[in-house]
């Protein structure tokens, strides 16, 4: 049976999550063990492992972005034909349904510890994003869309003598990175770009913010698959979170600049199943709004709900 099938694919993808899913939360104890002047804890440095104290070596698999299931993922517009300038438009089909699974899979390591400047450490990442239409068995429950994001980058902390924060607020790292996304499809669905980024990420008490700049490497006239991407997807992304006790919120701004302009709005919302343990499953609510949850939707605005699970607490 076809369903039987899609659930025994769910459960290994569920079971690789669990393996696999160290996050800001799971992190509780060492959290306790590394206190700073930022607040009561110290999540980013804990993290990404900015002090000597931190660090935990080279080659230990982590997580990077959040790793989730999206069991229920509801979009007001699916895209049923794809298209961009240079590759025109792909087959119609009308069969997709707006009810889909979202899955992420995001996973990091560090490659050279303590690399040219004090505590900067040089990281290495790859994230796989997919769309499933697990509830559309009349047309064999296909992926839609899979996206695939390996990145490697150099993170500097960012001392006290040089953070230009006043008060509590402290300037935590600085990020310079090159990464390719693509889609791994043939023309005319083909979608792919390579990018330099540039960032950072501050902290105040429980607050984050992260900041990133995508500084896209052009590529020449048709061997560029969607060259007006920048303008609908937006090359400037900002993260606001705030863990709230043992739940966690984030809003993220994806826009061209600093423009109103096209570009998304991301809201995300998780809380652990057990509070006693907010390192574990967690239930989690995302909600987009614009162009860009995956390249192959690039220049496609929509809406989108979904419910799920997440093993990554932000």
């Amino acid at each position: 049976m076809w369903w039987r099938n899609k659930l025994q694919l769910l459960s290994c993808f569920i079971s690789l999550m669990v393996l696999t899913a160290p996050s800001y939360a799971q992190s509780s104890q060492e959290v306790e063990d590394h206190t700073d002047l930022v607040g009561e804890f110290d999540l980013l440095g804990t993290f990404w492992e900015l002090s000597e104290e931190q660090k935990r070596g080279t080659f230990q698999l982590r997580t990077h972005q959040p790793n989730f299931i999206l069991v229920a993922h509801h979009t007001s517009e699916i895209n049923k034909q794809p298209t961009s300038p240079t590759r025109g438009d792909s087959v119609r089909i009308d069969t997709y349904k707006p009810n889909e699974v979202k899955l992420q899979i995001s996973l990091r390591t560090k490659v050279m510890e303590d690399f040219l400047l004090p505590n900067a450490d040089v990281w290495v990442s790859y994230t796989q994003t997919s769309l499933w239409q697990m509830w559309n068995p009349s047309d064999s429950a296909p992926f839609r869309s899979t996206d695939y994001n390996p990145d490697v980058f150099y993170i500097v902390p960012v001392t006290e003598q040089w953070d230009f924060l006043p008060g509590d607020a402290r300037v935590r790292y600085a990020k310079v990175g090159f990464a390719h996304e693509s889609n791994g499809n043939r023309e005319p669905d083909s979608r792919s770009w390579n990018y330099l980024h540039f960032g950072g990420a501050a902290q105040f008490s429980d607050f984050i913010w992260e900041s990133t700049f995508k500084q896209r490497i052009n590529e020449v006239g048709d061997q560029d698959d969607n060259p007006d991407l920048v303008r609908f997807r937006g090359s400037f992304e900002n993260r606001i979170a705030w863990i709230n006790g043992t739940d966690t919120y984030s809003l993220t701004r994806v826009s061209r600049d600093l423009s109103f302009n096209r570009g998304s709005w991301q809201f995300d919302f998780t809380m652990p199943f057990n509070s006693d343990k907010p390192e574990g499953l967690r239930f989690y609510v995302q909600l987009f709004s614009g162009y860009g949850e995956t390249l192959l939707d690039y220049n496609h605005r929509q809406n989108r709900i979904g419910l799920g699970f997440l093993l990554l607490n932000f």
